[in-house]
């Protein structure tokens, strides 16, 4: 079947589903394989409870004229997304970076929504999958996009640029993450650059942070739109950064107050309001979506248990944002706290250096008690009396079966293998 077929098929359906438990009525469902699962032996499951049509690549499971057939599904699913969005034509904005990037994506979805009808990626779907399925999403009556994009390799931004074909991009930065499939850091760099190619080469725009020499070193021959703490010439100038523990930023004589925790965040705040600007919406109104915000998911999220604070940022973790996680709690003034760092992934042949730097960064910090956890932080554990390491979870669960933590400020932060949220339920 020709894509433009396709299309029109799909635009009679409501939305697009590749897993059976998220079937709606009269949605497109889309058969994709995995290592472990073929979901075309679903076909006629996802017509039974509502698809209007199913996209298949196993002529085994053809069922009638709601079945259609095709080479391969996950390369349909991906033209069909690249069509929809040529069809659109609406202006959409990627953005790739190590850390930061879906924060800063719910903050920017935030702001344009003062002023536009802004659709944006669901969660962290970022991916070859993921990317597809938020073009998708969008319809005629989007008038914004907002597309995050992940990556572990080289070519993957690439790829994913040519699918969501963004006019505006935006890097939150480079830093030490996915080294194993990058091959480093100078890879991670080269890699996340493939957005900075692709927009250069197709004339668009891209927001650029002066106070990154990194960005500003691989943008400057592209058309862009800028924000500092320094340079007074950027178009967005920002006076004054406080994080206490909340981060407020102050520009034009207007203080923005967040509920977001570490002053990591700034950069992401700031980037919101610059793109905000960019697109005319008002100060005021820039200043009450940021404020309205609120952290889910583990991600810098401030709470209460008990007599603790908690500083739960568990979703992710490797060592750029560990390291400012870190310089974050450590600056703040409130005494008796206690920091969970779980082990980082993805970091190759170079995760156990990694993982030994960031334990010697902290062995002077004798004013935190910290409770490693997982086999690599195991494996270069140091014999201090602030320090305490774990192989696994479940040891660090069996350590801590008869303690009890009163008026503690503590950071749980780890890869999301490392699942470290768990703390949250042994305190």
């Amino acid at each position: 079947m020709e894509i433009n077929t396709l299309h029109e098929l799909f635009l009679k359906c409501n939305s697009v589903a590749i897993d059976t438990r998220k079937i709606t009525a009269n949605c497109l469902f889309v058969a994709l394989k995995g290592e472990r699962f073929d979901a075309n032996t679903f076909a006629a499951e996802a017509l039974d409870k509502g698809a209007l049509y199913v996209v298949i690549d196993n002529s085994s499971y053809f069922i009638d004229h709601r079945t259609i057939l095709v080479n391969d599904s996950l390369t349909t699913l991906q033209e069909l997304a690249q069509f929809h969005r040529n069809y659109l034509k609406l202006p959409i904005i990627a953005l790739t970076g190590s850390n930061g990037k879906t924060t800063t994506k719910e903050l920017i979805h935030a702001v344009l929504s003062q002023k536009f009808k802004v659709m944006a990626t669901i969660g962290n779907l970022n991916n070859h999958i993921g990317v597809p399925l938020t073009l998708l999403s969008f319809d005629q009556s989007t008038e914004i996009g907002i597309v995050e994009m992940g990556a572990n390799h080289q070519k993957e931004i690439e790829f994913l640029c040519r699918l969501a074909q963004p006019d505006f991009g935006y890097i939150t930065n480079f830093g030490k993450a996915h080294l194993e499939g990058f091959g480093g850091f100078e890879g991670v760099i080269k890699g996340k650059s493939e957005m900075y190619h692709f927009l250069k080469d197709h004339h668009k725009k891209v927001f650029v942070n002066l106070d990154d020499a990194l960005q500003v070193q691989h943008s400057t021959s592209i058309s862009y739109y800028s924000f500092s703490t320094k340079d007074k010439n950027a178009n967005v100038y920002i006076t004054e950064i406080y994080a206490d523990p909340f981060v407020s930023v102050t520009y034009n004589n207007v203080e923005v107050q967040s509920q977001l925790v570490g002053s990591y965040n700034a950069n992401n705040i700031i980037a919101a309001i610059t793109i905000g600007q960019y697109f005319e919406v008002t100060a005021d109104l820039i200043k009450n979506a940021i404020e309205n915000y609120s952290p889910t998911n583990n991600r810098s999220q401030l709470s209460q248990k008990g007599s603790n604070q908690l500083i739960l940022d568990a979703y992710n973790a490797n060592p750029s944002s560990m390291a400012v996680a870190l310089q974050n709690f450590t600056q703040l003034p409130e005494n008796n706290k206690i920091a969970f760092l779980g082990d980082m992934f993805e970091l190759g042949t170079e995760s156990l250096q990694e993982h030994e730097a960031l334990v010697k960064t902290v062995e002077n910090n004798t004013d935190i008690t910290f409770y490693f956890v997982g086999l690599d932080f195991f494996y270069v554990k140091k014999e201090l009396n602030h320090f305490h390491f774990f192989a696994t979870f479940e040891d660090l669960q069996h350590a801590l079966l008869n303690t009890k933590f009163e008026n503690k400020c503590i950071l749980i932060k780890g890869s999301r293998g490392m699942a470290l949220e768990r703390i949250v339920d042994l305190l």
